[in-house]
């Protein structure tokens, strides 16, 4: 059977096992293009079955949420926590409460996280949560009743050997508290059951900053490996949350020019640039703000377009950094258009599959978020081992572990994705990725 046909009975069985699933086939697919190659040249893996294997969640655990909101009234929530693959350390990944949370999607994103957690050399395997619950317009007081019921049912199935949550789109540090407090008085135990907890109660400095600032150490990473740097760069970003401002300052602080900002209403240009100190404004100022970007513009300049989005203006580095799929095909046609050079994703999947055909016959150097923006869960295990260790590192040696780390992944995929006079970081990364995981499933029998 050649590699070709190998692919196609891969792609099969998938598309008749989650046929309503688009998001996780996405996901699946695009790495059995990359790594069929290896599964066919080794013995092992074909017989131990390990692609298949890994493209299927160990566990996905399905929960009601009942709580009490504010008017006295009993509402009804779904919640899950996939664990996908637990080979190389407790399952991780964060909890993500939205309106568009599905079984498709957190299957999808704990299969990129079992894949992204393995480049980063630390013991992690991938599982990602959350629930259709919308924080937005709710009390401190539902939010705090609706995160004890949900981690009434999640207790069960998570601890600091087991599943380590960590936060994610609309669970931040107040969220993560009432989450862990919960935890805490059910176990009557301290520890290290979830990551992205306030400083003052086993947190750990530059958490919060982590993704954000490690996409920017790997667009450094890529541009040594390219000749270039990043001084002068005209840098476009889409988000307004966590990862992208915090994007933003480490490359303005490092002297590129970000022109842009986003959210799901449209796009802050500034062509000049932000500097530090707007980015810094809108960091301070975002929860108090019903559109931090609007507000960001008449306190400090740019312009609001609304319902666009951010790759319309000339640029040479593009950092998607929303949510998946965001950046679609005629996107990556203005960014070729405008001769963008790299695309790296600070997103989980920000990338359609037909916009990335298009990126790379455009020749753009692409970096996936498995590899861009592991940054953030890279933290995760460090917070992990300061619990464990009863110590807090400070915010200089975290920083510095994390430009360490973020290089030793840049790495990794630059080596094992090399091609003639190009590297493909997607190829590297999933291979690498791959390797690692099917060795381990291999030597662990089935």
């Amino acid at each position: 059977m050649t590699a070709k046909s190998n692919l196609d009975e891969f792609n099969e069985w998938i598309e008749n096992r989650y046929p309503h699933h688009p998001e996780f086939l996405q996901a699946t697919k695009e790495l059995a293009a990359d790594v069929m190659p290896i599964y066919n040249a080794h013995a092992d893996y074909k017989r131990y079955n390990v692609l298949k294997r890994l493209s299927e969640p160990e566990r996905v655990v399905h929960f009601a949420v009942h709580w009490m909101n504010d008017k006295g009234e009993v509402e009804v929530n779904r919640g899950w926590r996939v664990q996908h693959s637990g080979l190389i350390g407790p399952y991780k990944g964060g909890l993500r409460f939205h309106p568009t949370v599905n079984e498709s999607v957190l299957k999808f994103l704990a299969f990129e996280q079992s894949f992204k957690n393995a480049l980063t050399g630390l013991p992690m395997g991938g599982a990602k949560g959350g629930s259709e619950f919308n924080p937005k317009g709710r009390s401190d007081n539902e939010i705090m009743r609706f995160c004890q019921a949900f981690m009434q049912e999640l207790q069960r199935h998570i601890g600091p050997r087991t599943d380590v949550p960590a936060g994610d789109i609309n669970v931040g540090a107040r969220e993560i508290g009432f989450l862990y407090g919960q935890y805490r008085r059910m176990h009557n135990e301290f520890g290290g059951s979830l990551t992205g907890k306030d400083i003052d109660f086993g947190g750990s400095h530059v958490r919060t900053e982590a993704t954000g600032f490690g996409l920017i150490y790997m667009l450094q990473c890529v541009l040594k490996h390219h000749d270039d740097e990043i001084e002068g760069k005209r840098i476009a970003i889409s988000g307004a949350g966590n990862v992208a401002l915090h994007a933003a300052l480490k490359a303005a602080e490092l002297g590129g020019t970000v022109i842009s900002l986003s959210n799901s209403r449209g796009s802050l240009i500034k062509e000049e640039g932000l500097s530090s100190a707007d980015i810094r404004w809108a960091i301070e100022n975002r929860m108090n703000e019903d559109n931090i970007l609007t507000a960001l513009a008449d306190e400090r300049g740019g312009s609001w377009f609304k319902g666009e989005k951010p790759w319309g203006c000339a640029c040479d580095v593009a950092l998607p950094c929303a949510t998946q799929n965001e950046l679609d095909e005629p996107s990556a046609k203005r960014l070729a258009g405008n001769h963008c050079k790299y695309l790296l994703e600070g997103a989980n999947m920000p990338t359609t599959h037909e916009a990335k055909t298009l990126i790379a016959d455009a020749g753009i150097v692409f970096v996936p978020g498995k590899a861009a923006n592991a940054g953030g869960v890279a933290m995760s295990g460090m917070e992990m081992s300061q619990n464990a260790a009863f110590e807090r590192k400070t915010f200089a040696r975290l920083d510095d572990e994390l430009k360490a780390i973020m290089t030793y992944i840049h790495d990794r995929c630059a080596e094992e994705g090399k091609e003639d006079d190009r590297v493909d970081y997607a190829k590297g990364a999933n291979i690498t990725a791959f390797r690692q995981l099917a060795n381990a499933m291999v030597a662990q029998g089935v």
